[in-house]
Parts: C-alpha cells; structure tokens; sequence
C-alpha cells in the first residue's frame, strides 16, 4: 500500500504543476467573469482540487504509510538537526500546506471581488505564491533530498 500511494503522490504532482500553470496562464489571458464560472475559474478549480488530492495523499504517507516519518518522529530531536530528515518531516509538509491555503484563499477572495481587475490580481497573487511554493518544496533530483521525476 505504501508504495502504491507514493507512486501515486509522486505522479500526481504532474497534474498539480499543469493544473496551476494553466490557471495562472488563464488568469492572465482571459477576462476574469465577475459572478460567474469563466475558463479561469474552471481552471482554478483543478488546481485546488488537484491540490488537495495530493494534499490527502501525501497527509495518508506523511501520518499513516511512511516507515520514514515513524523513525523521524521517534526521535524528532535527531531529526530536525539532519537536513534531509527535517526537510521532510517540516519543511516539505509545511510549504505545501501554506500553497493548499493560498490556493484555497485566492479562489475564496475571487468570489468576493468586485471587479474583473481585482479578480484577477486576487488569483494571480494567490495562485503564483502556491506555486512558487510548490516548486520549492518538491524534492527535485540532484538536491540533498531528492526524488525521482517519475517513480516506478
């Protein structure tokens, strides 16, 4: 089950990283629809759904699946003094809830927009903030902590 689950947590952040460049490029291209459902939105949607499927899976590995984060928190003083072991028992945890929220703010403070500028400028504060987020928090190949691009 575990490897089952991080072969999907793994691929699904492919789907997290299409799904927000296309709502930060939709925002950007495309005349926000205040009071309504426009293609930014619909994208929007899939990034925060997106988002948090991969938010659940990672919390189910995280709490629940993960040999790895049972030794860290048996010993979570030896952990947070190794880098590796704190980036993800903290750090990638951490970042990524921080871009779940931004995500979730932005489409919340778009609603409550009064006007198709302002709309636009919400989401694309929020939904860039997640991604840079995001981006910094994925274990990318080469660093002290890294994964593969697509595991098998």
């Amino acid at each position: 089950m575990y490897t089952a689950v991080l072969i999907l947590h793994s691929w699904l952040r492919w789907g997290v990283f299409a799904a927000g460049l296309t709502a930060i490029y939709t925002a950007l291209t495309t005349r926000p629809v205040v009071g309504g459902e426009g293609p930014a939105d619909r994208w929007g949607l899939a990034f925060m759904v997106t988002l948090d499927l991969q938010m659940l899976l990672g919390l189910l590995l995280y709490l629940v699946l993960s040999p790895n984060t049972t030794a860290m928190f048996a010993d979570f003083g030896a952990a947070m003094r190794d880098p590796v072991a704190r980036f993800w028992a903290v750090e990638h945890v951490g970042t990524m809830l921080i871009a779940v929220v931004l995500v979730h703010v932005g489409r919340v403070l778009a609603r409550r927009a009064t006007s198709a500028a302002s709309k636009r400028t919400r989401v694309l504060i929020c939904f860039v903030a997640a991604m840079v987020a995001v981006v910094v928090a994925t274990p990318w190949p080469g660093l002290a902590n890294g994964r593969p691009l697509f595991r098998v």
